[in-house]
């Protein structure tokens, strides 16, 4: 214990107070030196990280901000990428339907335009260019295909997964070559009626009166008689007087009354096609006019056997009621 030495602090306060002495052994000393840079070591070390966390904590609150933004902006894109999907689906049905009317020289035509594309594989078929069979074995086929529970499953779970970026990629790749075939098509089609300005004009395009459709082309039930009944054409209801104007360019075949239709108008416009409007209050040609598509024919009125006032609007090819739908983009 002798061979101890000894450290002796002195505290010396003010005047007024006495002084005080500390008297420590040098080991106890270095002990206590040792434990204090322990501790400052230790206390750096945690300030330190305790700034890394901070940091860190920063950083991911400025991430989970851009993530956020991020996401917002996908979700813009996707929405506008959707829309534009649509349109180019309509885009698609458009071009599909005037291929239909524009085949002029086709033997099935007559056909293709009472039936219309069967179903969206149909359509999805000469649109893309594919071989088509022919109308008369389609007329064969089921018109209308359901699909099973399980494809609409997985169909469901395709548009949950469908959230990420490298599929959108993939759909911004597929947008754009559909966009550029829908636009070769489109010019193909115009390069055709271009070609064929005389026969395009003699074929009927468009609605011949502004109103709804409350009745279409195909079976129904008469609301005379009850009973199932075959219908021609397209009741398109209007105001009493809403003009009636020609669809294409022809020659007005007859301009008369008759019991079913009362003043009615058909128009013969060459390459087997006639046009039929019924139920007018008032006829504005006579037979044998020449008329253009978008001339005023007639108004529309409640003549004839007629439940309200509206258009009985037929189209007939080769002496056979075909769809107006088919030469109605917009229907």
């Amino acid at each position: 214990m002798a061979n101890n030495k000894f450290v002796t602090i002195m505290v010396i306060p003010d005047r007024k107070n006495k002084t005080r002495k500390l008297v420590v052994s040098s080991s106890h000393l270095k002990l206590g030196v040792c434990l204090a840079a322990v501790a400052l070591v230790l206390f750096t070390g945690m300030f330190v990280d305790y700034i890394g966390l901070l940091s860190q904590s920063i950083e991911n609150k400025r991430l989970h901000a851009e993530n956020a933004e991020l996401r917002s902006q996908f979700q813009v894109v996707e929405s506008k990428l959707s829309s534009i999907e649509v349109t180019l689906e309509r885009v698609k049905a458009l071009t599909t339907k005037l291929k239909l009317i524009t085949a002029v020289n086709d033997p099935d035509r007559g056909l293709n335009l009472a039936m219309g594309p069967q179903t969206r594989e149909d359509m999805e078929e000469m649109a893309e260019g594919e071989d088509r069979a022919p109308a008369s074995k389609m007329a064969d086929e089921p018109v209308f295909k359901t699909k099973s529970l399980t494809d609409l499953g997985s169909n469901i779970l395709a548009e949950e997964k469908d959230r990420d970026y490298a599929k959108l990629s993939i759909r911004l790749d597929q947008v754009t070559k559909r966009s550029q075939l829908r636009e070769t098509e489109m010019i193909e089609v115009t390069e055709f009626i271009k070609d064929r300005e005389d026969i395009m004009a003699s074929t009927p395009f468009g609605k011949p009166a502004a109103g709804w459709i409350t009745s279409g082309f195909g079976i129904r039930v008469s609301p005379y008689t009850g009973k199932p009944h075959m219908h021609e054409g397209l009741d398109i209801a209007a105001s009493p007087g809403t003009p009636v104007y020609a669809t294409a360019e022809g020659v007005v075949k007859s301009a008369d009354y008759s019991p079913g239709f009362g003043k009615v108008v058909v128009i013969e416009h060459g390459y087997g096609v006639e046009t039929t409007f019924g139920h007018n209050s008032q006829l504005h040609v006579k037979v044998g006019q020449k008329v253009k598509r978008g001339d005023l024919i007639a108004n529309v009125g409640n003549t004839g056997r007629s439940t309200g006032p509206h258009l009985h609007y037929e189209v007939h090819h080769n002496g056979a009621p075909v769809n107006p739908d088919n030469y109605i983009p917009e229907q």
